[in-house]
C-alpha cells in the first residue's frame, strides 16, 4: 500500500490541529481552494488519482474536478417536495439536507441517508442525489435526511461514522426539545422519531452499516426515544484482499477495480489494508452479531461489488441475522444515480418499490 510519507505527515496535522482548523476540510472550501491554486501543481506532483474525481498531490493538496454539480435546495412542485439545508455541527461543517413531503400526513417515517463516492467525493448537494432522494422521498412517503459527511483522505475513516452517528445523536435532540415555535418545527411535527431508518449507496452503505454497530455496540437507551427499525443498503462498498468472481470479471461498471483500490488507500487509517473491518465485515464475523435490527440489500447484477454484497447477505443469516436482498438484473454500480438508460430507469421504480415495502413492514 503506496502511502507518501509527507502526505501522512499532512494529515496527522490536520487531524491534530486546533478544532478551527478542522472548519477548512468541507468540500466546499476545498472547490474554492483548487478554483484559485490549481495551476501551481503539476502533475509530475499526484502521488494517488481516480480520473475526473480526485487527485492527491504529495504536499498533501487535494483536487476535486466539479464532474457532477452541486444543486440548491429547489425542486419540481410535481414532486410535492419540501427540501432545506440544515447545519448539523459548525465545528465540523457537518449538514443535511431534507426532503419532505408537501402534505398534511403525519407519523412519517426517517431515513437518514449518506451518500456514496468511495469516502473520498461526493456531496448530499450532488445534482444525482437531488434528483434520486426527492423522487425517494415522493415515492415511499417518508421524510429523508442526507448527510454531508467529512471526506477522505483529510478525514480519514473513522470521520464518517463519527458524523453519522452525530447526526442521529442532533436528530434526537430535536426530538427531545421541539415545539411548535422551533425553527424545525416544519419537518419534525410531520416524523416519527420512533420509526427511523438508515441507508446508504455504496460507500453511504458502508458508512450506514459501521453507525449501526456503533449504535448496537452501546447502552440500549443511548438514542432513545429514537428507535431504529432497519438498514436499507444499497450496493454497500465492501472490499478485501482476496479478490472476488465479480471484481475479477466484470467490467464497464461505474466503479472500477483501481478506483476501488485507490479509494481504499485514501480511506482506511494509515497503515491498514483492505482487511480492515472497516473494509471487510466478514474478518470479524462475531461483530454481525451485534447488529439488532432487519436489513434489505440492494446489488446490482452488473457491479464488481455483487459477489461481496452477496456473500455479506450470506454472513447475515449464517449468524441468524433477517436480511432481505435483491438483485437487479442487467444494471451496474450506482445505476440509480448515474444511468439514465431505459433499464435503469424501470429498475429504479423497482428498487424504490422494494424500500417501501421494507419500510412498510
Amino acid at each position: 500500500m503506496y502511502h507518501h510519507k509527507k502526505f501522512h505527515s499532512f494529515l496527522c496535522f490536520l487531524l491534530h490541529s486546533p478544532k478551527p482548523m478542522t472548519t477548512l476540510t468541507s468540500n466546499l472550501n476545498l472547490i474554492s481552494q483548487h478554483s484559485k491554486n490549481h495551476q501551481q501543481h503539476h502533475s509530475s506532483s499526484i502521488v494517488e488519482e481516480i480520473k475526473g474525481l480526485i487527485r492527491v498531490h504529495k504536499d498533501g493538496y487535494i483536487e476535486r474536478p466539479n464532474i457532477v454539480p452541486c444543486v440548491t435546495t429547489d425542486l419540481s412542485p410535481n414532486l410535492n417536495v419540501i427540501s432545506r439545508d440544515i447545519i448539523i455541527d459548525n465545528v465540523t461543517n457537518i449538514w443535511a439536507r431534507f426532503y419532505v413531503p408537501n402534505s398534511q400526513i403525519k407519523n412519517l417515517p426517517i431515513l437518514v441517508y449518506f451518500h456514496g463516492g468511495g469516502f473520498c467525493v461526493g456531496s448530499a448537494a450532488w445534482s444525482c442525489y437531488h434528483e434520486f432522494l426527492a423522487m425517494l422521498c415522493s415515492k415511499i412517503g417518508c421524510l429523508i435526511m442526507s448527510v454531508n459527511y467529512r471526506l477522505a483522505p483529510e478525514n480519514p475513516l473513522p470521520a464518517p461514522y463519527d458524523d453519522g452517528l452525530n447526526a442521529l445523536i442532533w436528530l434526537k435532540k430535536q426530538f427531545l426539545y421541539q415545539n411548535e415555535n422551533s425553527e424545525f418545527s416544519w419537518w419534525t411535527k410531520k416524523c416519527n422519531f420512533s420509526n427511523v431508518f438508515l441507508g446508504g449507496d455504496s460507500a453511504g452503505g458502508n458508512i450506514a452499516y459501521n453507525v449501526a454497530k456503533r449504535v448496537n455496540s452501546c447502552e440500549s437507551d443511548f438514542l432513545r426515544p429514537l428507535n431504529l427499525k432497519g438498514l436499507i443498503l444499497i450496493q454497500p462498498f465492501f472490499g478485501g484482499k482476496v479478490r472476488t468472481e465479480s471484481e475479477k470479471c466484470i467490467a464497464g461498471s461505474a466503479l472500477n477495480l483501481v478506483a476501488s483500490d485507490t479509494y481504499w488507500r485514501l480511506a482506511l487509517p494509515y497503515g491498514e489494508d483492505r482487511d480492515h473491518p472497516w473494509c471487510n465485515p466478514l474478518v470479524k464475523l462475531e461483530e454481525l452479531k451485534v447488529l439488532m435490527m432487519p436489513m434489505l440489500v440492494c446489488i446490482s447484477e452488473m457491479d464488481i461489488l455483487k459477489d461481496r454484497n452477496l456473500e455479506f447477505c450470506d454472513a447475515l443469516e449464517s449468524v441468524g441475522k433477517r436480511v432481505e436482498y435483491e438483485v437487479f438484473k442487467g444494471v451496474g454500480h450506482a445505476f440509480q444515480i448515474l444511468s439514465k438508460s431505459q433499464v435503469s430507469k424501470i429498475r429504479v421504480v423497482q428498487m424504490m418499490d422494494c424500500v417501501k415495502s421494507f419500510m412498510d413492514l
